[in-house]
Formats: structure tokens, sequence, C-alpha cells
């Protein structure tokens, strides 16, 4: 393990000034290597910085906007498809869009038990919509001969 102490205090203010101008630790640490001829590892380097109070000045991090979604656009219908590479783990899967133009994703599991996963967090569609929706997918499924 590398020591502190193996460092000239020239040496120290070198590494202070580096970490001042904005070097990271794996720019101290290659100064290190090719400057003062000490190969050291991550951990050690991390360890030296913590031993002498070198601070790194941490550039500020860009948050991401978050993504905005287009209303959806009301149909005033629902509709229904069946995917033609079904997800894993579904006897059937799909895609519906309500009549207010919020769309899901369904499947029926191996068990028969029907899944809806709508795009909207917290979706719930009308039970008019379920009711077509329910009507249309008995009539995909009947079509396709499941």
């Amino acid at each position: 393990m590398f020591s502190a102490s193996q460092l000239t205090p020239e040496q120290i203010a070198s590494l202070h000034q580096q970490a001042a101008a904005g070097a990271t630790m794996s720019d101290l640490q290659r100064h290190i290597k090719d400057e003062f001829g000490f190969s050291l590892t991550y951990m050690d380097t991390r360890f030296l910085i913590l031993d002498l109070g070198i601070q790194l000045i941490e550039e500020p991090k860009v948050e991401a906007k978050p993504e905005v979604k287009a209303a959806p656009i009301p149909t005033g219908k629902v509709t229904v498809t069946m995917d033609t590479l079904t997800l894993p783990g579904a006897l059937v899967s799909g895609k519906v869009s309500f009549s207010d133009g919020e769309t899901a994703i369904w499947m029926l599991d191996q068990s028969g038990r029907p899944g809806l996963d709508p795009d909207t967090v917290g979706y719930h569609p009308t039970k008019e919509d379920i009711l077509e929706f329910q009507t249309q997918l008995r009539a995909l499924i009947q079509k396709a001969g499941l």
C-alpha cells in the first residue's frame, strides 16, 4: 500500500494544484505515475487523495429533462390489434387504443388470465371501453383460431 509519506512537499503541492485546476482522480493517478514514477492502483490513489485532503472539483450533473408526452388524441372508439410476435410468457398479446386516446398493451397468459399495461401510469379505462375491448378481443381471438 502506498503512503503519503513517500511524496515530497513539492509533489503534494503539485497534486493540490492539479486538483484545483479540475483534474479527475484518473488524471491525478496518471500524474503520479508520469511525474513521480509511482504506479498506484485506483484504490491507492483514492486513499492518497483522502490522506492529503485533496478536494476534487466535480462537474455539475446535468439533469435530463423529463420527456413530455403529447396528450392522447381521443378517437371516440376502441381499437384492438394482435401482435405477430407474442410477448414472452403470453399465449397472445397486442395493443389497444381506447376511446379517449389512451393506449395499452394487453396479453393473455398461458392460463388464460388477462393483463393490461397502460402507457400512462395509473390509467383506468371506462367501463364502456372495457366492455368494447373485451368484445373486440374475443372476436380477434376467435378469428385467429385460438
